[in-house]
């Protein structure tokens, strides 16, 4: 896709969302697998389905609901994506940074971002709730940088500064609400890696080696193009099952396990992005 042609398909997609509800959302909120269900907590939704907005990426992966779900969270006037499509769908970098570009067309400025992540660090466990303090991108660095092309001056610069990417006073406030309400958060960098097929033990040994705490498949192409565009991010790893180096004979990991565990952490995020919320 051109330049041109993203713009055209964000002008389309802004357009058919502002036909379909009233609200100015001022907060964006990314869900992960496993965790649709935080958006049952938005209050007199308007609703959205992916295949009614043009070039809007289907996701194809249980766990992940495909549609917007506009309405009032804290407060707040809130857009949140229930689900997302991943570059292993087969979508490329324009088609799955789609949905963030929209979001910076519509006037948003906060990007609330979460996935589900398999636990690098030996001190994390299952059920986890990490911080994305940093992130690795190596899709990024092998070529595949959802930035790559002719640069619209009009959103950001060509060579955008990725220091300080995940927004240092909304990671303390996140802090803050966890330990008003009785919980820690972990914070680490966050590995991201192509997939769909989780990563073998060597693999794993690398990427604790170079410094990662988490690995996923989704959120960082999503980071970039909206750091690009100046907005103030959070990420939030939600450690689902732990990626061990050194498995033991017969471990099998598989989407379930995810879910599963996707749903336990479900009550504590809910709590902290709605302290976070209250608190913007």
């Amino acid at each position: 896709m051109t330049t041109t042609d993203i713009n055209q398909t964000v002008e389309m997609a802004v357009a058919t969302i502002r036909q379909h509800t009233s609200y100015q959302p001022t907060v964006g909120l990314v869900l992960g697998s496993g965790l649709s269900e935080l958006a049952n907590s938005i209050q007199e939704p308007d609703i959205i389905a992916y295949d009614q907005i043009p070039g809007w990426p289907q996701s194809t992966v249980v766990g992940h609901s495909g549609r917007l779900v506009i309405g009032q969270m804290e407060g707040k006037t809130v857009l949140v994506q229930q689900g997302r499509a991943h570059y292993y769908e087969g979508y490329g970098m324009e088609q799955i940074t789609l949905p963030v570009r929209v979001m910076r067309a519509l006037g948003i400025q906060t990007l609330i971002v979460t996935n589900a992540a398999g636990g690098i660090n030996p001190n994390f466990s299952p059920g986890d709730l990490m911080l994305i303090a940093d992130h690795i991108n190596f899709l990024g660095l092998a070529g595949l940088n959802p930035l790559r092309g002719p640069n619209d001056e009009s959103v950001g610069p060509r060579f955008p500064d990725m220091i300080g990417t995940y927004t240092l006073p909304l990671r303390q406030l996140a802090h803050q609400v966890a330990a008003a309400n009785n919980f820690s958060l972990q914070e680490g960098t966050y590995a991201y890696v192509a997939g769909p097929s989780f990563e073998t033990p060597a693999e794993l040994r690398f990427l604790r080696t170079v410094g990662a705490d988490a690995v996923g498949m989704s959120t960082v192409p999503t980071v970039v193009v909206a750091r690009h565009a100046g907005m103030k991010i959070l990420g939030i790893s939600s450690i689902t099952n732990m990626a061990v180096p050194d498995p033991k004979p017969g471990t099998v990991l598989d989407h379930e396990e995810v879910l599963e565990t996707g749903k336990q952490i479900i009550p504590r995020l809910t709590v902290l992005l709605k302290g976070i919320l209250q608190q913007l």
